[in-house]
């Protein structure tokens, strides 16, 4: 689940990701359709790994009226993943020692203070929005700039679940609306694709390119950004999916219970 404030890396590859679908497109098979409303009956045993308990694996449901360019997109999406983005984020593991990989992203996760901030606000979360701020100043000042989390440390401060948009919105009670597979970001949903504009704008990192506008800053810094979270995201990525038979399955209700637990804390 690659994730968004790094729109302006994704552009650079928004021209190979259009050819690689206009490719693919005529080789996805249809999947099976019910009579009752365009839903595929897939057989949830093919996407379980041993151990999964088969109630909790298939509890969380989502629509998927667009499985047919989900399906399409998915794997024009992992063949990037696989022979162009799992590289560079590789190359940066083994370059990167571990402290600093960790130290560039508690700085990015640091900045993105805003995003929680006014998403717990939204949600009448005051309690949560203050330990945000205090976080934000411990972390920022004792931390230096928010390359250590001395706050995870100071028990009032450690804990707080993150906020977003899109979890703003399941809050008020607004559905997923239609899955959706977004090029080269991953699962998402309507309700989460708009979520994540919202939280675009509300990133600092996007205020780089608003203020200064020029490729000099705004490039290196939404690059490091989205290599910087790379390593986690594909763990994430794998754990969801990579003994199953079916990858966008398993995926899709990954992402679905996922966001359920998040709409919950």
């Amino acid at each position: 689940m690659i994730m968004i404030p790094r729109l302006r890396l994704l552009a650079l590859l928004a021209a190979l990701f259009a050819a690689a679908l206009a490719g693919c497109s005529a080789q996805q098979k249809k999947p099976p359709v019910s009579p009752a409303g365009g839903q595929t009956k897939a057989d949830p045993k093919a996407i379980l790994t041993p151990g999964d308990d088969l109630d909790e694996y298939t509890a969380v449901t989502i629509a998927d009226p667009l499985e047919p360019l989900n399906r399409a997109t998915f794997w024009v999406n992992h063949q990037l993943y696989r022979f162009l983005l799992r590289p560079v984020s590789k190359g940066y593991e083994t370059v990167v020692p571990q402290p600093l990989r960790r130290g560039i992203l508690n700085v990015f996760q640091n900045v993105e203070f805003p995003v929680r901030f006014v998403n717990d606000s939204l949600q009448g979360r005051f309690d949560r929005a203050g330990k945000e701020t205090g976080r934000f100043v411990v972390n920022s000042v004792v931390g230096v700039g928010g390359f250590g989390r001395p706050a995870d440390h100071i028990p009032a401060l450690a804990d707080v679940p993150p906020a977003s948009t899109g979890q703003t919105f399941a809050k008020w009670g607004i559905g997923h609306g239609a899955y959706i597979v977004l090029p080269l970001l991953g699962p998402s949903s309507l309700r989460d694709t708009v979520g994540l504009a919202g939280d675009y704008v509300m990133n600092p990192v996007t205020w780089v390119g608003i203020f200064y506008g020029h490729w000099a800053w705004t490039i290196p810094v939404s690059v490091t950004d989205t290599v910087s979270i790379m390593p986690d995201k594909f763990g994430q990525y794998d754990a969801a999916s990579q003994n199953s038979l079916d990858r966008y399955l398993a995926l899709r209700s990954s992402y679905a219970q996922a966001r359920a637990e998040a709409a919950k804390k």
